[in-house]
């Protein structure tokens, strides 16, 4: 037995990667950009998954997710620039090194914000309801920014104070901040964080199979559920960063929005209860009966039209004007030549002429 303990060997810290950029050539792999695209990918595989389960288009979710994407990118890129304007500008900074998002430097908050931008306008164009792309598009979110956490794991930052437990996470030299240079080991905040949002995961899949939730509340007890647990994550950190009143400039964002999303979610659920259809109309990739109606209106003058060109010398369609029943009927020259007839037949081709 005890020979099996001691052959049994737990690591006394969490190892950092080696290196976190590959050479394809002159091309470099840099596992942050995997990271992001990794959970880019599942994010919207899960988003997807819950919007056909409700009814909706796959292709028109592409279709907004086209937008959203691309603003979430340059919106995490500008909030973070913004944030930490002090790397970018001032004596021996490079502006130019603010659009290097290879480096890292992704802030989550302009990265949901500007993709609700992007996905709010592409849900205007296609007349498609916002809040509910954004509730089933909610835990895809939270279980993106797991895999975008293992971005700062390869790049060896964003960890927290030092510790000892076993769970610490080794830091190279050259990696740790200014005061910290002989410690060895850290939190790993992005661990913790990891695990965080794979609780909020769960919590707002279970919460909407258990309730139905719509109209954005999905999506309010993402936020709300991600922010408490990033308020406190955020205290452990040790980054050089903005403090406003003592704290750090992304706690007082996490309070501030934990305290929105509680007062949404509750708005919501009072003036609009239960959930949206999008089963039917341009969710589901159908035309609405408004369009469906101009269709039919824009229609109708062509086949009039055709029924008019089928009628002989402008008649009214499926009458006749030659053959044996028009043996039946007096000639409408009966009278004498330029008599009423004529001047009555002469006279009702002027008034139509008018009208």
């Amino acid at each position: 037995m005890s020979s099996l303990s001691s052959a049994v060997m737990i690591p006394a810290s969490i190892p950092s990667p080696s290196q976190g950029v590959w050479h394809l050539g002159p091309l470099p792999i840099r596992a942050y950009a995997l990271c992001i695209l990794a959970g880019i990918f599942v994010g919207y595989w899960l988003g997807r998954r819950r919007w056909v389960a409700r009814g909706g288009s796959a292709p028109v979710l592409a279709d907004i997710m086209f937008w959203a994407i691309p603003f979430g990118l340059v919106g995490a890129r500008i909030y973070h620039v913004i944030t930490d304007a002090e790397l970018y500008f001032g004596p021996g900074k490079s502006p130019l090194d603010a659009l290097k998002i290879w480096h890292g430097g992704l802030g989550i908050w302009g990265a949901v914000g500007f993709g609700a931008l992007g996905a709010w306008i592409a849900c205007r164009r296609a007349k498609v309801p916002f809040l509910a792309v954004a509730d089933v598009m909610a835990p895809g979110i939270a279980l993106a920014q797991i895999f975008g956490r293992f971005g700062n794991y390869f790049n060896q930052e964003l960890f927290g104070r030092p510790t000892s437990k076993p769970w610490g996470l080794e830091i190279a030299f050259d990696n740790r901040p200014a005061g910290y240079k002989d410690f060895a080991t850290f939190h790993p905040t992005f661990l913790y964080e990891a695990v965080w949002n794979l609780g909020v995961v769960a919590l707002v899949l279970l919460a909407d199979r258990r309730f139905k939730l719509g109209h954005g509340r999905a999506f309010f007890l993402y936020v709300a559920a991600y922010t408490a647990g990033r308020a406190w994550i955020e205290n452990m950190r040790i980054d050089t960063v903005n403090h406003f009143l003592g704290l750090r400039l992304n706690v007082w964002t996490a309070i501030i929005l934990f305290v929105l999303a509680v007062i949404a979610f509750i708005i919501s659920a009072k003036r609009y209860p239960g959930q949206e259809d999008i089963s039917t109309g341009p969710a589901a990739g159908k035309p609405t009966a408004e369009a469906t109606d101009t269709k039919q209106d824009d229609a109708q003058p062509s086949e009039a039209k055709a029924d008019a060109d089928a009628a002989p010398d402008g008649g009214t369609p499926g009458t006749s004007t030659t053959g044996e029943g028009a043996g039946d009927a007096p000639p409408a020259s009966a009278g004498p030549a330029g008599g009423p007839a004529a001047e009555a037949t002469t006279a009702s081709k002027s008034e139509g002429s008018r009208d």
